[in-house]
């Protein structure tokens, strides 16, 4: 596993020693770009220093608000980032009194950084386009390429590759002419990224093999490092694993060199994880118990976590599952502590797939439930929170056109008042005001109207969008939910032992898939091409299902389709439809064809237990348990309930617990539905 650090600074390091600065030696503005190398190479270092400028560095207003600034940054840089969020606010209020919009750009931009450290990447975004405004017309170069990098970046960050590739090709255009390398390889750095992230990999290592000449041009190895941990991440992304480890084992001599332990420690992570890519499990267990005790030694929490996390599958690579898992757990400790829900969710995955791999079945389906647990979650607050996003802007509406209505109103009592003066100063045009007065009103009248008209319109599609997936247009879970709690009881026949019902040909049917190794898609293409997929997959199931079946987003990629009034033998059949059905589709996107295969369990419903149905919750969790059994053994397939045993509570308790247990002792009766074969029946 990669380590997640925020943002780094955008303005990448020379090195510079790290002697103490003397004050008479140069001014102090000199010595404030110097300790900025210096926090950017090695944050640790930096702080006694900028603790001995303080004194110089608060004569003036300008001069104390660049050293919040580089307090700031150096606070961000050591993981403090609400610190340097409310240092950059004093630098800001400090720059603003002295209006120097160059000043406020740069604290802006520090803020920006440390809100992104925060996981506040809109917030950040906003923050670098307004930096972007105030530095438009500075005479400073060097601000100017960093806001156009730095905007860049966000552009990229929000999907919008265009602006993003045209912001950061400005920006090398403008560091070439400033005639200074390091601006130029600074803005070729994030060029080769920005083309990494398009799928344009010669670019990408055209941009950052220049990046990198430059650095040695100016004996710059703090740069060169960095250049080649890009580098690395493009010839990961390109599957060139082999060129990047070559690039990351450069970076860690570089780095070891003039002492960078911050970059050591990301370095370790990332040569970690090339060599499990790579199945060398030896040398991941080697670089990470090496990342591990650089990370106790930092007291690095998050770096120490995913460094468990990387040991623990060098372990479990190695057929060493007891210590595997015990590493791992212990990473993933963290990852719950600290409340960081999607690099857990990751974590989730790459546990999974290592116990598969080692064979541990059991433990992988395990993880993939924990995993699939959390993705339900974190879609749900995804959802609540666009919820309140459009209820705010529907409040913003509405107190809009109440601020309209008044100014109408006003209006409207002003003309009033005019008319009684004009009825007290000209008699004989009584009749025209009159007149004049009742067309107004009714102008009024027809716009209150159309008003009223607008506002129901927009009640109408608040309560269609509180319905539907926004994605895919799809009904959403609490429309479901809401159905089912109103939807009448089935009418009741009679059960037999098997829990069949005697003579029921017609029954209804609950159909729960999961796209197959979707987190792929979003890695290897981005989220983009995950969506496209969804919307693709929720066409299909439109095509391949009746007008009359209802269709749900359930969450992330998991769809739930309900069937009403379907023959009972027919459900393996809609199974094996849908398992060949939905890889046949393709999605063209950025010039890669796309196709994915997905697992199904299903059920008729209700479910009978000891002649009585089971709730309709009751049963989707057993629909889910069976689509987690298709997942466990090898995907790609359907798992279907045709009936269960006579069971008390306790017995359909444990068949919601260990639905696999309970098929292999006769407790459930199972079908097995590939995509090309005939459906394999497992009696109880």
């Amino acid at each position: 596993m990669q380590h997640r650090r925020s943002r780094a600074l955008l303005a990448l390091l020379l090195p510079v020693a790290g002697a103490a600065l003397a004050e008479d030696v140069a001014p102090v503005r000199d010595h404030f770009a110097e300790l900025g190398e210096i926090i950017r190479v090695t944050p640790r270092r930096g702080a006694p220093l900028l603790a001995a400028l303080e004194a110089q560095a608060v004569r003036t207003p300008a001069e104390h608000a660049r050293f919040l600034i580089l307090s700031c940054d150096l606070s961000h840089r050591l993981g403090k980032h609400e610190e340097a969020v409310r240092l950059c606010e004093q630098a800001l209020q400090l720059g603003r009194q002295v209006h120097d919009d160059s000043l406020v750009a740069r604290a802006l931009l520090s803020k920006a950084y440390a809100v992104f450290g925060l996981n506040e990447s809109g917030q950040s975004h906003q923050l670098v386009w307004e930096a972007e405004r105030l530095a438009a017309a500075s005479p400073d170069i060097g601000l100017r390429i960093l806001v156009l990098i730095s905007s860049g970046e966000s552009f990229a960050e929000e999907g919008n590759f265009p602006v993003a590739l045209n912001k950061l090709q400005g920006a090398v255009t403008l560091a070439r002419q400033s005639g200074d390398p390091l601006e130029v390889a600074i803005a070729l750095k994030s060029l080769a990224y920005l083309y990494g992230q398009m799928r344009e990999f010669d670019k990408g290592f055209e941009a950052i093999g220049e990046a990198e000449r430059l650095a040695e041009q100016v004996n710059s190895p703090g740069r060169l490092a960095i250049f080649k941990t890009t580098e690395y991440i493009l010839a990961a992304n390109n599957g060139d694993i082999a060129r990047g480890t070559k690039a990351l084992l450069s970076a860690l001599a570089l780095e070891r060199g003039i002492g960078a332990d911050a970059m050591v420690s990301n370095t370790l992570v990332n040569l970690a994880d090339a060599y499990l890519k790579q199945q060398d499990w030896r040398r991941a267990l080697m670089y990470a118990q090496q990342s591990l005790d650089q990370a106790q030694k930092l007291n690095d929490d998050s770096l120490a976590a995913t460094a468990r996390v990387n040991v623990g599958q060098a372990y479990l690579g190695m057929g060493r599952l007891a210590e595997g898992k015990k590493q791992i757990e212990q990473g993933m400790d963290w990852y719950e502590r600290s409340g960081n829900k999607p690099d857990q969710q990751g974590v989730l995955v790459e546990y999974g797939d290592a116990l598969e791999r080692a064979g541990d079945l059991a433990g992988a389906l395990a993880a993939y439930h924990r995993e699939r647990a959390l993705s339900n979650e974190l879609f749900e607050t995804w959802r609540q929170k666009a919820m309140m996003e459009l209820q705010e802007k529907y409040e913003a509406d509405k107190r809009q056109r109440q601020i309209e209505m008044l100014r109408q109103e006003n209006q409207v009592k002003s003309t009033e008042l005019d008319n009684r003066r004009l009825q007290q100063r000209i008699w004989w045009l009584l009749a025209l005001v009159f007149a004049l007065a009742s067309v107004i009103v009714g102008i009024l009248y027809r716009k209150v109207r159309h008003a009223n008209a607008q506002l129901e319109e927009k009640n109408q599609e608040l309560k269609q969008q509180s319905a539907r997936d926004p994605l895919t247009a799809l009904y959403n879970r609490r429309h479901f939910q809401e159905f089912m709690r109103g939807h009448q009881a089935i009418e009741r026949r009679g059960v037999g032992n098997d829990g069949i019902r005697s003579g029921d040909d017609m029954v209804s049917a609950m159909f729960l898939l999961d796209v197959d190794h979707f987190k792929n898609i979003n890695d290897t293409h981005g989220h983009g091409a995950g969506d496209a997929v969804l919307r693709e997959i929720a066409d299909a199931l439109r095509e391949i299902l009746r007008e009359t079946d209802m269709i749900v987003r359930w969450g992330g990629e998991e769809f739930l389709a309900f069937l009403p009034a379907v023959p009972r033998d027919s459900l393996d059949e809609v199974a094996r439809r849908l398992l060949a059905g939905i890889p046949e589709r393709t999605i063209e996107y950025q010039g890669a064809r796309l196709s994915v295969n997905v697992s199904i369990g299903f059920a008729p419903f209700p479910l009978v237990q000891v002649g009585s149905s089971i709730s309709w919750e009751r049963a989707i969790n057993i629909v889910d348990m069976a689509l987690y059994l298709a997942k466990g053994h090898g995907r790609n397939r359907a798992y279907g309930v045709r009936g269960m045993a006579g069971l008390d509570p306790a017995a359909l308790d444990e068949v919601e617990q260990d639905i696999e247990k309970a098929w292999r002792t006769g407790l459930v009766d199972l079908s097995i539905v590939t995509a090309h074969a005939p459906e394999l029946r497992m009696a109880s």
